[in-house]
Order: C-alpha cells, then sequence, then structure tokens
C-alpha cells in the first residue's frame, strides 16, 4: 500500500507537471498582445516539455497517467 509521502522523484514530475500546465494556461491566456509579425510562440517551450517527460520517466510513471494523477491529486487537490 502506498503512503501519501511522495518521493523525490515523485515530487520532481508533479512539480514539473504544475509547471508545464501553468506555461500552457500563459499560453492560452488571450490578452491580446501579439508579436509585431503576428506570428505566436509555440504554445509549450520545447524544454519545459522535456523536463516533464523527464520527470516521468525518472519516477517510473511514464506510460501510467492514473497512477501520475492519483500522486497530482493527492499532493495538489483541487480547492
Amino acid at each position: 500500500m502506498r503512503t501519501a509521502v511522495l518521493t523525490d522523484q515523485e515530487r520532481t514530475a508533479v512539480q514539473a507537471y504544475l509547471r508545464l500546465l501553468h506555461t500552457v494556461r500563459a499560453a492560452f491566456d488571450d490578452t491580446g498582445a501579439s508579436p509585431p509579425d503576428g506570428r505566436r510562440p509555440s504554445v509549450v517551450p520545447p524544454a519545459v516539455l522535456a523536463e516533464a517527460e523527464r520527470a516521468l520517466a525518472d519516477a517510473g510513471l511514464a506510460g501510467n497517467e492514473e497512477e501520475f494523477f492519483r500522486l497530482l491529486h493527492t499532493w495538489c487537490p483541487r480547492p
């Protein structure tokens, strides 16, 4: 039986996912401002996505979304 205490690798994976989530939300935040050439930057910077993927793999959670989201909910429950 698992405890509510996350391992360092699990915590790192959750934190990386939350950074990724906040980055995506910020990219979709439509403030009306756009670059002069009219092009928008990519939604998710490759480094942020790579960090999340690496953290999930290191924690053994790659491909195991059910377990990952259970950990996420345990560590960061909805208000």
